[in-house]
């Protein structure tokens, strides 16, 4: 019996992948016959983690230290994750950070952190991806559920820089779908992670403003970040979907 999303022979690069949606996502591929490339800044052990559970699987895996902010660690974290692996057919653009609050509270340097991760490194990722995969290979961003609704202040800075990856993902399925490489969005709703845990403090009306009424995890983002990267999805591209328990309904 073949699984959901047959991986099988796959390769594949998980920006961001030590924690959270990205190690869930990493660990999703590797469980469908993915072998799997993670990127981390920090957070070096929980990367080596995740490649320690993806090799007990008895796929493949690798981390690799890249600040999505940088644009020359960016190319040479895609480049270093084909040679390591023996090609990429899957990219998850995953890596992003998050910055709320007023307004006037947000400097200079906060608006170009964030928009160096959250968009300029998505797409310095998603060009350098394009150039090493095979036709049919498969670009998959994760974006926000804020792209489609902000229920209150404080969220300009980063819902801008999650909406510009959706006219990215848009441009790149219309530019890549000559060579059958697929561009989707992924838009998680609040989802339990460390960043945002479900039992913290803000937690509470997050998990109102769903229709389920509560938090989602990690593993259900992954689960249709799998779907998208798998042979099922070939004929899906430059579409959003929402894993959000209802929050922009």
């Amino acid at each position: 019996m073949t699984s959901q999303a047959d991986l099988r022979g796959r390769t594949a690069l998980v920006t961001g992948g030590s924690r959270g949606i990205g190690a869930a996502t990493a660990r999703r591929l590797a469980r469908e016959g993915a072998d799997v490339a993670v990127t981390y800044v920090r957070g070096k052990d929980a990367a080596e983690e995740v490649v320690r559970d993806i090799e007990a699987l008895g796929r493949r895996a690798v981390a690799l230290r890249a600040d999505s902010a940088d644009a020359a660690q960016t190319a040479d974290a895609v480049r270093r994750a084909a040679e390591e692996l023996g090609g990429l057919d899957v990219l998850v653009g995953n890596a992003a950070v998050g910055m709320m609050g007023p307004l006037e509270s947000l400097s200079l340097a906060d608006v170009d952190r964030l928009l160096a991760v959250n968009v300029r490194g998505v797409f310095l990722a998603a060009r350098s991806a394009a150039a090493v995969m095979g036709d049919g290979g498969r670009i998959i961003t994760v974006g926000s559920c804020v792209t489609a609704r902000v229920p209150g202040p404080g969220a300009t800075l980063y819902a801008m820089s999650k909406s510009a990856v959706v006219g990215l993902t848009k441009a790149l399925a219309r530019e890549l779908a000559g060579r059958g490489i697929t561009a989707n969005v992924v838009h998680p709703g609040p989802t339990d992670t460390d960043m945002n845990p479900a039992d913290g403090p803000y937690a509470s009306g997050q998990a109102a403003v769903t229709a389920l009424g509560r938090f989602g995890t990690a593993e259900e983002v992954a689960s249709m970040v799998a779907f998208l990267a798998g042979p099922d999805a070939a004929y899906v591209t430059g579409a959003e979907f929402s894993v959000d328990g209802g929050y922009a309904a």
